[in-house]
């Protein structure tokens, strides 16, 4: 099936590792041309590289973060400068937090709450000119299943994560008339660095990282057995950017493996 994505430009913020880079990577595989950013240099350097060797001058690459509304405008900038506008926004920067709400302070609330929020906030308004210019305009929020399933470990990052997700409906109302598209992932487990580490603390004898990981599914109640790949939140992301999803927005679509415990 072809997307439709080839010669389309797209932006990914937090594209240096994990979901973010493997969304680049299949952009570019697509046919995109692709802006992506970070914070830390080096890992946007390490990132970039081979990109770069396999993609050429399709592949933008700069140093931002997103909740500095500064930053973020100089990377539109450059964007802009660089591929002529946008037509693909992907708001993929942010993090958890671990954190019940007894031990969340009043600071990690404000933290987390500006995390969440003008990581969108900021690369949305930032690039929404270019968007209305565009033929086939999409934003696509990577958000997290905790918007509709909470955990008490988590409190500060679930509870934001829902008001995202209003935000991401809200979005998608508003900027309808205007012919730009905005839909949402939500995750559930996906394999990155953090799971790598934890495996290397808590794996016990000889057991390997797939039967680590497989045991962990079953803790967790992941249906299909195993903790997600980077690269299928990206063939998700790719989709619903792409002018194949034309009739689709507002829309969130769980990339967790069958872990919900909601109809």
């Amino acid at each position: 099936m072809d997307l439709g994505l080839e010669g389309l430009r797209a932006v990914v913020t937090g594209g240096t590792s994990g979901i973010g880079l493997a969304t680049a990577k299949l952009l570019l595989a697509e046919g995109c041309r692709v802006a992506l950013c970070g914070r830390d240099a080096a890992r946007l350097a390490d990132a970039a590289g081979p990109l770069r060797a396999a993609f050429g001058d399709r592949v933008l690459a700069e140093r931002c973060d997103v909740l500095d509304k500064a930053q973020v405008e100089a990377f539109r900038d450059a964007v802009v400068a660089r591929f002529g506008g946008a037509d693909i926004l992907v708001n993929n920067a942010g993090q958890g937090r671990l954190s019940t709400f007894a031990d969340t302070a009043d600071e990690a609330w404000g933290d987390e709450f500006r995390l969440k929020f003008f990581s969108v906030i900021h690369p949305t308004r930032a690039f929404l000119p270019a968007l209305e210019k565009s033929a086939s305009a999409a934003v696509v929020v990577v958000n997290s299943l905790l918007a509709r399933q909470p955990e008490p470990h988590m409190v500060a990052t679930s509870a934001l994560r829902a008001g995202v997700q209003n935000l991401a409906k809200s979005m998608s109302v508003e900027f309808a008339p205007k012919r730009v598209r905005v839909n949402a992932i939500l995750l559930g487990i996906v394999d990155s660095g953090q799971w790598q580490r934890r495996y290397e603390a808590q794996a016990k004898g000889g057991e390997t990282k797939e039967q680590w990981m497989a045991k962990l599914a079953k803790e967790k109640g992941i249906l299909i057995g195993r903790l997600g790949r980077p690269e299928e939140p990206a063939a998700a992301i790719a989709f619903l950017a792409s002018p194949a999803a034309s009739f689709i927005t507002g829309a969130s679509l769980e990339v967790a493996g069958g872990v919900s415990r909601f109809a």
